[in-house]
């Protein structure tokens, strides 16, 4: 297979799960469970990637404080190759998550670090991670804002994940604006539809929209694609799904599949994703994605 750059955050988070979001008042609540563990959309993605037997080259920014060090032993996978840049404030991100029950969730952000050397021009190191890509994952962050431009250059195709852009937000639409394949969460979205009709419009050749346990739509040159949730056994940590989600599709499209296959490759690495705890922490192997994805019922619309 083919290798991949993925740049944007990777971070040391703090995960309490609820029953419930607490309502925005004084309360005492009781977690049901918490942990500490990798977080960042960059680093799931990389993570799933390499799972799916892809060669990752994951470029991010880490501090020089206890957490960097963790992120670095998290991420010594097989087929992955990390490289970072040193946060200029010697910090390495982390959040709290909450997650409820309904798959809600609230970040706060702790630390949100910055490269000690500027973002642009785009470093000489970054073009050589570009030259022979396959695809390049520039996912929301500072310093992944040059590399859509740099992608681009060098005729490598852009996938990008906005989370739940609204639309209107500035800071997603130069991503949003540049993608080749653009995936985006329903979350804030009043017309999902024209979201992903307007992007095609613009020129991505792909574009998905996200929603929950209610499965997927997707637009393409030759129409709409209703994609259906896989099947899972039990529901353990909704946290890195859409990762898991793009990974997976990414897979299927450098794999030669037609659209439907690799959106129905998607939904069963996401379900895969969700059966286990923690960012990046998946049974998606290929083989248990190739059979659950047998089982996805993608449907022109």
């Amino acid at each position: 297979m083919p290798r991949v750059l993925v740049t944007g955050p990777a971070s040391w988070n703090t995960t309490i799960r609820l029953p419930a979001l607490p309502e925005p008042r004084s309360a005492t609540v009781f977690a049901s469970a918490a942990h500490d563990g990798l977080g960042g959309t960059s680093a799931g993605k990389a993570l799933t990637l390499a799972a799916l037997g892809l060669d990752v080259s994951l470029r991010t920014v880490l501090g020089d404080d206890e957490h960097a060090a963790r992120v670095r032993a998290a991420l010594d996978r097989p087929r992955v190759t990390l490289h970072a840049e040193h946060a200029a404030d010697g910090r390495t991100e982390r959040h709290v998550n909450v997650l409820a029950d309904d798959g809600s969730r609230l970040s706060v952000y702790l630390a949100l670090p910055s490269p000690d050397r500027p973002v642009e021009p785009i470093p000489h190191d970054v073009r050589a991670l570009l030259d022979g890509a396959a695809a390049a994952v520039v996912d929301l962050a500072d310093h992944s804002r040059p590399v859509l431009a740099a992608a681009r250059a060098a005729g490598v195709p852009v996938w990008c994940d906005v989370h739940d852009d609204d639309g209107t937000a500035g800071y997603a639409r130069p991503f949003a604006d540049a993608a080749d394949v653009l995936l985006v969460s329903a979350d804030r979205l009043d017309d999902p539809a024209a979201y992903l009709d307007q992007a095609v419009r613009g020129g991505a050749r792909l574009a998905v929209c996200t929603a929950g346990p209610r499965g997927a739509v997707a637009r393409d040159a030759d129409g709409w694609w209703d994609v259906p949730v896989a099947p899972v056994d039990r529901v353990v940590d909704t946290d890195g799904a859409g990762d898991a989600f793009l990974a997976g599709l990414l897979h299927g499209v450098l794999d030669g599949l037609p659209h439907p296959d690799a959106l129905a490759r998607a939904s069963a690495c996401g379900a895969l994703a969700v059966g286990s705890p923690g960012v990046g922490a998946t049974s998606a192997t290929p083989d248990a994605v190739a059979a659950l994805a047998a089982r996805v019922d993608v449907r022109a619309r």
